[in-house]
C-alpha cells in the first residue's frame, strides 16, 4: 500500500497543532446536553411500537427500498408522508429527501441558475454552503442577522441582473444551529417581496420546537405563502431520519427532475418512513413539547441567577452557547463537565470563527430542573477558575 499523501497528512498535523482534531465519540451514560432529541421521540417506545404496528398494518416486511425513487424505491409509504406533512405543515407540497444535508446540496446545487445571486447570511449551516457551491449563481454573504446589509446587497447585485429571468435568492434558518438564535423573518419576508426575491429558511432546528404542535416558526408566524422554500428535518425534534423540502407544486417537479442528490441516491427504507408517521402523530400531543419550553425557560433563568448571562448568546430556542474562546480553553471546560456527568459538547474553531468557540447546551423535555441547575452552577465555577 501507498504512504498516506503527503500534503493529507500536513492538514491532519494542522489540525492536531491547533487542538482541533476531530474524533468519534463513544456512546455514554451521562446527562444529556448535547444531543438534537430535543422532545425525546428518538428513544420514545411509543413512536417505535406505532411506526411497527404501522409497518404490520400496511403488510411491509422490507428491509430497504431497492433502488431510487425514480426506478424501483419509491414505496406506498411516501406518499402517505408527504401528504401528512403538506397538511401538517401547510404546503402547497413536500418532497422527502434521505437528509437534511441531501436536501441542501440537492436544493441549492439546482434551483439557483447561472446569472442568478445568492444571498445568505454568514452562519448557514454547512450543508447549504455545500450546495451553494455547487451552483452556477453566484453568492454574497451578509452579516448574522444583518438585515440593513442584506438590503444594500440586494440593492448593490440587483444592477448586475439585467435579464427578467434572472433571480435573488435569500438564505438563512429559522433557527441558527450554532448560536440557537433567529432572525426576523417578518421583516426579511418583507424585504423579498419588496425586491421580488426569493426567501428560502432551513427550519432544521425550529420544527418540533416552535409553533402549534411544533409545525415551526415559519407557520408560527404565518408566513408559509411568503416563503419560496422550507427545508425540514426529521432527524431532530423528531428524533426519526430524513428531511423534507416544502414549496409549490411546480417545485417539487423540478426537483424531481434536477436535484441530483435526490436523484441518484436509494430510497429511504419503509421503517424511516414509518417512523416519521408515528413522530408526527405523537406531535399532536402538546405534553413533551411543554416541558421543553418549560425547561428552556428555567434555564435561561438560571443563567442569570449564576451571572452567566454576559458569556451565553441570547436565545429563546432549545440551543444555548456559552462563549470560551480558544480551542484548548472551551475543551477544558467541557472535559471538567462530562468528568462531572454532564454531557456537553465543545465548538471548535474552524466549525465557528476563531475567539468564537463555544460550549453548546442541547435541552429536552427530558432533561431535570436540577441537572440544569448543577450543570450551570459548575460551569460557573470552571469560568471562574
Amino acid at each position: 500500500m501507498k504512504d498516506f499523501p503527503k500534503k493529507l497528512q500536513e492538514k491532519l498535523d494542522n489540525r492536531k497543532a491547533n487542538n482541533a482534531l476531530r474524533q468519534l465519540g463513544a456512546e455514554n451514560n451521562l446527562v444529556d446536553f448535547s444531543s438534537n432529541d430535543y422532545l425525546g421521540f428518538s428513544k420514545s417506545d411509543a413512536i417505535f411500537n406505532h411506526a411497527h404496528e404501522f409497518l404490520k398494518g400496511h403488510d411491509i416486511t422490507n428491509n430497504g427500498a431497492t433502488g431510487s425513487r425514480l426506478l424501483s424505491g419509491n414505496h406506498r409509504l411516501y406518499n402517505i408522508i408527504e401528504d401528512i406533512i403538506v397538511n401538517f405543515h401547510n404546503s402547497e407540497s413536500a418532497l422527502v429527501y434521505n437528509s437534511g444535508y441531501d436536501a441542501n446540496i440537492g436544493f441549492f446545487s439546482c434551483v439557483p441558475q447561472r446569472g442568478d445571486i445568492i444571498l445568505y447570511d454568514e452562519y448557514i449551516h454547512a450543508s447549504i454552503r455545500d450546495g451553494i457551491s455547487m451552483s452556477n449563481a453566484k453568492a454574497y454573504k451578509f452579516k448574522h442577522n444583518n438585515l440593513n446589509e442584506l438590503e444594500e446587497l440586494i440593492r448593490r447585485y440587483s444592477e448586475l441582473i439585467s435579464e427578467s429571468h434572472q433571480n435573488i435568492y435569500i438564505v438563512t434558518e429559522s433557527v441558527f444551529s450554532m448560536d440557537g438564535d433567529s432572525p426576523d423573518l417578518e421583516t426579511m419576508s418583507q424585504i423579498s417581496k419588496k425586491h421580488n426575491a426569493f426567501l428560502v429558511v432551513d427550519e432544521a432546528h425550529a420544527i418540533g420546537v416552535f409553533g402549534e404542535h411544533g409545525t415551526g416558526i415559519i407557520q408560527n408566524l404565518k408566513l408559509e405563502q411568503a416563503i419560496f422554500a422550507r427545508i425540514i428535518t426529521f432527524g431532530k425534534a423528531l428524533g426519526c431520519h430524513g428531511a423534507a423540502i416544502l414549496g409549490s407544486k411546480n417545485l417539487k417537479a423540478y426537483l424531481v427532475n434536477f436535484s441530483r442528490s435526490f436523484i441518484y441516491t436509494t430510497a429511504l427504507p419503509p421503517h424511516s418512513l414509518a417512523s416519521t408517521y408515528a413522530a408526527y402523530h405523537e406531535l399532536v400531543s402538546a405534553e413533551n413539547l411543554n416541558k421543553l419550553h418549560q425547561n428552556i425557560k428555567f434555564f435561561e433563568a438560571e443563567i442569570i441567577k449564576y451571572k452567566l448571562d454576559s458569556i451565553f448568546i441570547n436565545s429563546h430556542s432549545a440551543i444555548h452557547c456559552c462563549i470560551i474562546s480558544g480551542n484548548y480553553n472551551v475543551k477544558r471546560i467541557a472535559k471538567k463537565l462530562q468528568e462531572s456527568g454532564f454531557d456537553v459538547k465543545p465548538i471548535l474553531s474552524p466549525t465557528v470563527p476563531n475567539g468564537q468557540e463555544r460550549l453548546r447546551f442541547c435541552l429536552h423535555s427530558y432533561n431535570s430542573k436540577s441537572d440544569i441547575s448543577k450543570v450551570l452552577q459548575l460551569l460557573a465555577t470552571f469560568v471562574s477558575i
